[in-house]
C-alpha cells in the first residue's frame, strides 16, 4: 500500500473509529506527510510505509531535534507517527511496529494559573452591571468557572441545551461526545438574568437564535471575545497572574478536588478521555496533599 492509500484509509479510521475533529485529523495526517517527505529525501526515492524502520524514524526525530522544534511540537508529532503504525498493524498493513521503541521528547507541562475563590469572587464583582454587556459577562464567567467549560464549548452553548428546571447543561465536546453537567444557582440565575434581558435587546441573527452568548450585533461570541472579557474582568479587579479562559476550567477542577469532590467526577464533568488528563488539571499545593494523606491514610486513622 502507498503513502496516500495509507493515509487516507488513516484519515477515515480517526474520523469514523475514533470520533476526531477535523482539525486533529489534519495534524495527525500533516505529521505523516512530514515523515514521507522526510524518508523520500534520505533515501533519495520512494518507498512505501511498510519498509519504514526503527532506523528511519530515529533519524526523523534527529532532524525534528535540528529544526528547532519546541519539545511539545516534536512530541505531538511522536504521538501522531505513532498512532499510524499501530493502525497499520491492527490492519495488517504491516508485520511489525517500527514506532514501538521510539520516545517522545520529555516536556514540563505548563498549567495554567490556579484563581483563588476570593479572586474568583472579585472578578465576578469588577463587573459593571449597570451596562447591558456586564450582565452577559458576567453570566460567562459564572458559567465558564461553575461549569468547568472549555471556551468553545461556552462559545458553542445553545439555549435548547440548559435544563433550567433540573439544573443541568448538555455540552457537545471534542469528538462531539456529550456530556451532562450539574449547574450551579449562581450561574444559571446569571445566564435567565441576562437571556430575559439584555440579551432581548440584541437583534439576533439567524445562525446565532440559539447560542445563549452572543454580540452586540447579534452573531455568536467568537473566543478572542472571551479572552478579551477574562482579561479585561481580570485587570479590573486588580489580580496580578497571567489569566486566560482556560484559568476558569483549571480553578474549577482545583477547587472541586479541595472541596473532597470525586477525581472521577470531575473526569465525567470535564469531559476528558483519560483520568490522566484530569490528574494534570486538578495540580494541587503539597499543604493540601498532605493534609488529605494526613487525614485518611489508613495507618494514620489507626492512631487515632
Amino acid at each position: 500500500m502507498n503513502w496516500n492509500e495509507s493515509i487516507e484509509d488513516f484519515s477515515t479510521y480517526l474520523k469514523l473509529e475514533k470520533s476526531l475533529s477535523p482539525l486533529s485529523i489534519d495534524a495527525y495526517l500533516n505529521d505523516i506527510k512530514k515523515l514521507e517527505s522526510h524518508i523520500r529525501l534520505i533515501r533519495k526515492k520512494t518507498t512505501i510505509p511498510e519498509k519504514i524502520t526503527s532506523e528511519d524514524l530515529k533519524l526523523f526525530l534527529e532532524w525534528l531535534n535540528e529544526t528547532g522544534l519546541s519539545g511539545k511540537s516534536q512530541a505531538r508529532i511522536v504521538s501522531g507517527i505513532k498512532a499510524f503504525f499501530r493502525y497499520l498493524l491492527l490492519e495488517d498493513y504491516v508485520e511489525d511496529n517500527p514506532a514501538s521503541l521510539i520516545e517522545a521528547p520529555r516536556i514540563s507541562k505548563n498549567l495554567p494559573q490556579v484563581l483563588t475563590v476570593e479572586e474568583i469572587e472579585n472578578m465576578i464583582s469588577a463587573i459593571d452591571l449597570s451596562t447591558p454587556l456586564g450582565h452577559r459577562n458576567k453570566a460567562i464567567i459564572e458559567t465558564m468557572y461553575g461549569c468547568g467549560l472549555r471556551v468553545s464549548e461556552l462559545c458553542q452553548l445553545r439555549l435548547s441545551n440548559i435544563y433550567f428546571d433540573k439544573s443541568f447543561v448538555r455540552i457537545i465536546g471534542k469528538g462531539n461526545k456529550e456530556r451532562l453537567i450539574p449547574i450551579n444557582p449562581s450561574a444559571l440565575k446569571s445566564i435567565q438574568h441576562y437571556v430575559d434581558g439584555s440579551r432581548r435587546q440584541v437583534s439576533i441573527a439567524k445562525e446565532a437564535v440559539d447560542n445563549v452568548f452572543v454580540t452586540t450585533r447579534g452573531k455568536p461570541i467568537s473566543r478572542i471575545m472571551i479572552f478579551n472579557i477574562i482579561k479585561k474582568t481580570t485587570s479590573d479587579a486588580g489580580i496580578n497572574k497571567n489569566i486566560s479562559p482556560h484559568s476558569l476550567r483549571h480553578s474549577f477542577a482545583t477547587h472541586l478536588i479541595e472541596g473532597g469532590a470525586d477525581l472521577r467526577a470531575i473526569q465525567e464533568m470535564l469531559g476528558h478521555a483519560s483520568i490522566t488528563t484530569t490528574e494534570i488539571y486538578t495540580h494541587l499545593d503539597k499543604h493540601f496533599l498532605k493534609e488529605n494523606i494526613i487525614s485518611y491514610h489508613p495507618r494514620n486513622q489507626a492512631k487515632k
